[in-house]
């Protein structure tokens, strides 16, 4: 049976921005959201920008309070910053983030940047046993000796990454967020950092969590994947059950809107579901459903109670109410995440290439 590493119980991230007549005015970044990442696995966390995920993220990692809800780690509490939590907690969770021209101190060489998880999570090493440490992350990620005594400014976007990554690294961690790891970067570098990755994962032992707007990076990586919208998840399936049977009608319309080359990958997405409107504001979030406003399927209910989790098969769970809510079907929440029990997800091809920039822009929640 797999091992929970990370457990998430109704988590809520809200930001005051400033009040009115009727009181404070709350940004609701993340507002009650609930799963588990067990050992081993890539957990994929999808959305549009603004979804919430990359807030998640950050509660997660520390650098936000929780407003409200549960941040366990191996049944550790993590509901506080990071400069609360204890060092051999802290040194155990690790991110990469989206930007790795601005996650590097550019006045600092890479040897420096290196050596600072390496001093405070690793204080066994003595210090000439640093360079010769230095040296074998920068080969874990395939960069030279030499590149210790360069600057990010010197580099490139995806050898930046790759330093981010090897400081990721240094504390040997059980856990790393990614946060957007390729959307910064060139098409032509994404698929040696996804590899990378991929690498890393099975020689390490690693978890991941992994953040990201492109469903089909998604299809080929993660053990299991969560739709996110308005800081709430809609859809929780593996990743074979979510690409073969997408339930949620936000799902349906991700997936319909990405781009195919041939009429067989055309038979392969689900029914054509046109996306109306835009993501409405986390200040004004609507009632009900969050996505009635944007869904074709709509009925009275959506405008005005906020559907619960339907388990529609085992460890597939929609948040919709299209679905029975009368039936055995309808569980609590934190019941159905405790007891899932997802198996290997075999390899599936990409609807189209995985590393082709289907999404362009900028992808920041913030």
């Amino acid at each position: 049976m797999p091992q929970t590493i990370l457990e998430i119980d109704q988590l809520k991230k809200y930001f005051h921005i400033g009040k009115n007549k009727r009181g404070a005015i709350f940004v609701r970044a993340v507002d009650g959201v609930s799963f588990t990442v067990d050992a081993g696995e890539t957990f994929g966390l999808v959305g549009e920008s603004g979804s919430g995920k990359s807030t998640l993220a950050y509660t997660v990692i520390g650098m936000y309070k929780p407003t409200a809800g549960q941040i366990l780690y191996r049944g550790q509490s993590l509901g506080v910053e990071a400069g609360r939590r204890p060092l051999a907690l802290k040194k155990e969770l690790q991110i990469v983030f989206q930007d790795p021209g601005s996650s590097l101190n550019p006045r600092q060489t890479i040897r420096q940047i290196l050596e600072v998880p390496l001093r405070l999570h690793r204080r066994e090493l003595k210090k000439s046993e640093l360079e010769q440490t230095v040296i074998e992350l920068l080969q874990k990620v395939e960069l030279s000796p030499d590149y210790m005594y360069k600057s990010p400014p010197s580099i490139g976007g995806g050898e930046k990454q790759m330093v981010g990554i090897a400081r990721a690294l240094a504390p040997n961690p059980s856990l790393i967020l990614l946060d957007e790891p390729t959307s910064a970067l060139d098409v032509s570098v994404q698929a040696k950092i996804i590899s990378k990755l991929i690498e890393l994962q099975a020689e390490l032992n690693l978890t991941y969590l992994f953040i990201t707007h492109d469903l089909s990076l998604m299809r080929n990586v993660a053990t299991r994947i969560a739709i996110m919208y308005l800081g709430k998840i809609c859809e929780l399936a593996s990743a074979s059950e979510f690409f073969q049977h997408p339930m949620h009608p936000y799902t349906q319309m991700l997936l319909s809107s990405v781009p195919v080359v041939t009429a067989e990958e055309e038979r392969m997405k689900p029914k054509k579901v046109l996306s109306t409107g835009e993501i409405p504001s986390p200040v004004n979030i609507p009632p009900g459903c969050s996505f009635h406003s944007r869904c074709s399927e709509k009925s009275r209910p959506c405008t005005v109670d906020d559907p619960g989790f339907i388990e529609v098969s085992p460890g597939h769970l929609v948040r919709c109410h299209q679905f029975p809510t009368d039936t055995s079907a309808v569980f609590d929440e934190r019941e159905i995440l405790h007891r899932q029990e997802p198996g290997p997800v075999p390899f599936i091809a990409p609807l189209v290439d995985p590393f082709s920039g289907l999404v362009e822009g900028r992808t920041s929640d913030e």
